[in-house]
């Protein structure tokens, strides 16, 4: 059977996505990027602000279409959106023939086939080294999801209503998935979870995550590797943890702590505590222990009660920690969430401008740490050719994140033409507000990767 799949959302769910697919190969169907030609379809769906939830409708509603004019005879609807409007779901859309939940990916083959199986929605599912799993990403990057599911009470989110209590992966059970992928060639590794900073303390670990990676930046590779972890939490980010990264040249420069605000007030109505003031010190010690680090966060606007002197402390906390990278969402108001409740409701027009006008805050800073790059060499991973046209190439520093942050764009070569995965050097000659652009200069690298056989099967990633 051929079988369709189209992710939606953030990485956790492309790992979800990886993971069905490697179930279904590993039972002999065949994966293809060609809806048309999809015996069953399957959407894997992310809700958590109302643009994601519309475009996992969209998506439904368009791949239902190929069951009219297409091979496909079933359509599976899997991911957040179910765990969120199950029932719904069954009723109000027909063209679906199943649901799988977050926690019932393991599901997935019985319902492509025809025939479902019993299983526990609600008993936490986590998956290990011999899970099999297909890659969605370049064979030169992987996600390697470590934890699931939280236990911070944080008012604007429902994901541990959806993903449960928060669990972690077994120390060993991440090493031998590392070590497999690292040998298979990728060059980027990707550690992600809903709070990597927690990850081990359900285990006993203290520290956990500094020792896993302090193990990772040990396996041994021919080439260069570059290893990240995403989605710190800032009262989680320890010392052992910062001298850590500084101490091995292959955990990138690069910490990723979503604050969502600086204002207490707004803070404590989120239930995640802290202050600008608190931030600013945490910032101030990770920029003095690790030398050359990028700091990424993101922030919600317009959060119930959040006031025009909020978002000012807001504005001016942004001016003066200077961030690398940044995200801001417009608060969405979910049912579900305990911040539903709240009083102080903000204005639409209210909330996207005031997303408007701290993106043009951190546009101007990111426009002058950019020029400040002008003229140096720096390490790139190459990408490939630039989806915006054939005549440059997309590479990323091991300071930019795939997909989230801007990229280096280069538009001259010295030496032998690029490779898709090779890390070479850069010399920076110009800088936009998010993107560089420069020279990729001459080195000697055993030869790049093949295309990665997991794009053949990508619908929409």
């Amino acid at each position: 059977m051929k079988v369709g799949f189209v992710s939606l959302g953030c990485p956790k769910n492309l790992v979800d996505s990886e993971i069905m697919m490697g179930q279904l190969v590993a039972r002999g169907h065949e994966l293809t990027p060609h809806p048309d030609q999809a015996d069953c379809l399957v959407v894997n769906t992310c809700s958590f602000i109302d643009p994601a939830k519309k475009e996992s409708v969209d998506t439904i509603l368009e791949m239902a279409e190929y069951k009219k004019v297409g091979r496909a005879r079933r359509l599976i609807v899997a991911g957040c959106l179910v765990e969120r409007y199950r029932g719904d779901i069954r009723k109000e859309m027909p063209e679906v023939d199943a649901i799988v939940g977050t926690n019932e990916l393991e599901r997935i083959v019985a319902l492509c086939e025809g025939t479902p199986v019993d299983s526990n929605p609600l008993e936490a599912y986590l998956y290990h080294d011999l899970t099999p799993r297909v890659l969605a990403t370049p064979n030169h990057y992987a996600y390697i999801k470590i934890a699931e599911g939280c236990d911070h009470p944080c008012t604007f989110c429902v994901i541990p209503q959806y993903r449960g209590k928060f669990r972690s992966r077994r120390f060993e059970s991440v090493i031998a998935e590392a070590t497999r992928l690292l040998g298979q060639g990728v060059r980027e590794l990707n550690l992600i979870g809903q709070d990597t900073t927690c990850y081990g303390e359900d285990l006993g670990l203290k520290d956990g995550l500094a020792d896993l990676l302090d193990r990772l930046a040990r396996i041994p590779t021919q080439r260069e590797k570059w290893i990240r972890f995403l989605y710190a939490y800032p009262n989680k980010v320890t010392q052992r943890l910062l001298d850590t990264i500084a101490a091995h040249d292959s955990l990138t420069k690069y910490i990723d702590m979503p604050l969502q605000h600086a204002s207490a007030a707004v803070l404590k109505r989120m239930k995640r505590g802290g202050s600008g003031e608190i931030f600013l010190k945490l910032i101030e010690r990770i920029r003095r222990t690790i030398p050359g680090v990028a700091i990424r966060t993101s922030f919600i606007v317009g959060f119930p009660g959040e006031t025009r002197e909020d978002f000012d402390e807001l504005c001016r906390f942004v001016e003066a920690a200077r961030f690398d990278n940044l995200g801001v969402f417009v608060y969405s108001d979910e049912d579900t969430s305990a911040s539903f409740a709240l009083d102080g409701k903000v204005d639409g027009r209210a909330k996207q401008n005031r997303r408007r006008r701290l993106m043009a805050i951190q546009r101007r800073i990111a426009r002058a740490r950019n020029r400040s790059l002008v003229g140096r060499e720096l390490p790139v991973l190459v990408e490939g050719t630039s989806p915006e046209t054939d005549l440059l190439w997309k590479a990323r520093l091991a300071t930019q994140a795939p997909e989230i942050d801007g990229v280096a764009l280069v538009n001259d070569v010295e030496g032998a033409a690029p490779r898709r995965g090779e890390i070479r050097p850069l010399r920076v000659t110009a800088a936009h507000d998010y993107d560089l652009v420069g020279t990729l200069l001459d080195v000697t690298e055993p030869a790049g990767l093949a295309p990665a056989a997991s794009e053949l099967v990508q619908l929409a990633l």
